[in-house]
């Protein structure tokens, strides 16, 4: 599991690095990933402490990689 896990987590890290912060179900949409892989994989990266969190002007929250990630 946790290999899964760890191989959703790069898939989001590769999109994000791409494309810039993105709202969850963009995320999800880019990765393809069910919401649970997405859940895992977001709770992954977020523990190690790779990604950032920040509401855009809509209150929509946008998920993003650390500038030190990139």
């Amino acid at each position: 599991m946790e290999e899964i896990i760890g191989g959703n987590a790069g898939k989001i890290w590769s999109v994000l690095s791409k494309q810039g912060p993105l709202s969850a179900s963009a995320l999800g949409r880019a990765t393809s990933l069910k919401a649970s892989e997405l859940d895992r994989a977001i709770g992954w990266l977020a523990r190690e402490g790779k990604l950032t969190f920040s509401p855009d002007a809509k209150g929509t929250i946008k998920i993003g990689l650390k500038p030190s990630v990139v």
